[in-house]
């Protein structure tokens, strides 16, 4: 029996079928489900997607949307640029394609955020034409059942893996193919703890027979992540709202709402007299907030300061705003910013 038969075969017995991006499937929810799924936990995943699908159930409602809009319903799943990247896509399909997802590769492909594997994704499962895939998943699958050696993120490799991938997807049944494969990585042929014993197709996995299945995928060589510290100044007014600025289009946070940033305390201090005419004696002090990317660290050094005088400060509305817990949600804001309004009890009655 072919690869590709006994992985159908597999899937149709134990595979997934009612996560909410496969219900009612179409290409569309295909194209937002993989683009939510990079680099991110299903688990996760899930309760984003179905907020997101249901605001915009399609690409009509969602290029007609504004980026703020957009981005506050990707407020905490991370990677922002793939939110920027599905307005921006959004925007093109409904001035270029009638709203509508092309249904060839090339055009797929020249659109922004969408790669050969998430094209491949979109044609087989949404438009069920054969089209290979290779997202994490299928990665390592391939890895192992070829035994590919070497860092898997290196050119040569890469390529080498596009070719096993496209050899080995089935002219028909296609979309239960990529899905099986995919569903195969995720369940059986898991990084740390491969369930080799019961996988369809282990008997011809060359890792497993050569027992390599816990050395390969090769781990690449990972450099340490330099750490940064940044001053937050936490602002809140007599009527317990919090100020938010707006940041600027560069950094992993571009575009989103966050607090006053400065780079050390002094910069801080400046800043707290020049606009609030309060000094550094007037702040009171948080323990560090300490947040992990994929980048770097960031060591976050917090203060609050609480204004009691019914002052009109000079500060500009479209970059600022006075923001309470429920206002968050019409916003775009990075969770360590979400997360101190609880550490800090924001807006509950703060004495």
């Amino acid at each position: 029996m072919k690869f590709s038969s006994k992985l159908i075969r597999w899937y149709e017995k134990h595979g997934r079928k009612d996560l909410p991006w496969q219900i009612d499937k179409t290409p569309y929810k295909v194209w937002i489900s993989e683009i939510m799924l990079q680099q991110t936990q299903v688990v996760t995943v899930i309760p984003f997607y179905s907020a997101f699908i249901n605001r915009f159930p399609n690409i009509q409602e969602l290029a007609t949307s504004s980026e703020e809009e957009v981005m506050s319903f990707w407020s905490g799943l991370g990677y922002y640029s793939r939110a920027r990247n599905i307005y921006k896509t959004a925007q093109i399909l409904q001035k270029k394609f009638e709203s509508k997802l092309p249904s060839s590769l090339s055009q797929l492909i020249s659109l922004p955020g969408i790669g050969p594997s998430t094209a491949g994704a979109i044609l087989s499962l949404g438009y069920k034409k054969r089209a290979p895939i290779l997202d994490a998943n299928v990665k390592r699958v391939l890895a192992r059942y070829k035994k590919i050696e070497g860092d898997l993120s290196k050119a040569l490799n890469i390529k080498t893996l596009w070719r096993i991938s496209e050899s080995l997807t089935p002219e028909e049944k296609v979309d239960l193919y990529n899905q099986a494969i995919m569903d195969l990585g995720a369940l059986v042929c898991t990084k740390s703890s491969p369930k080799c014993r019961i996988c369809p197709v282990s008997r011809d996995c060359i890792a497993f027979n050569k027992k390599l299945i816990q050395v390969l995928p090769r781990k690449k060589l990972t450099k340490q992540k330099p750490f940064k510290t940044v001053f937050w100044l936490v602002v809140m007014n007599k009527n317990g709202k919090v100020l938010l600025k707006k940041r600027n289009n560069l950094g992993v946070w571009k575009g989103l709402w966050s607090f006053l940033e400065s780079e050390n305390i002094q910069a801080l201090g400046k800043e707290c007299l020049t606009m609030f005419k309060k000094r550094k004696k007037d702040l009171k002090t948080y323990p560090d907030i300490n947040h992990s990317f994929s980048h770097l660290n960031l060591n976050a050094k917090l203060f609050l300061l609480k204004l009691n005088e019914d002052i009109n400060y000079n500060i500009n509305k479209g970059k600022y705003v006075w923001v309470d817990k429920k206002g968050l949600k019409a916003l775009g804001i990075p969770t360590p910013v979400k997360n101190i309004f609880e550490v800090l009890k924001l807006n509950d009655q703060t004495s």
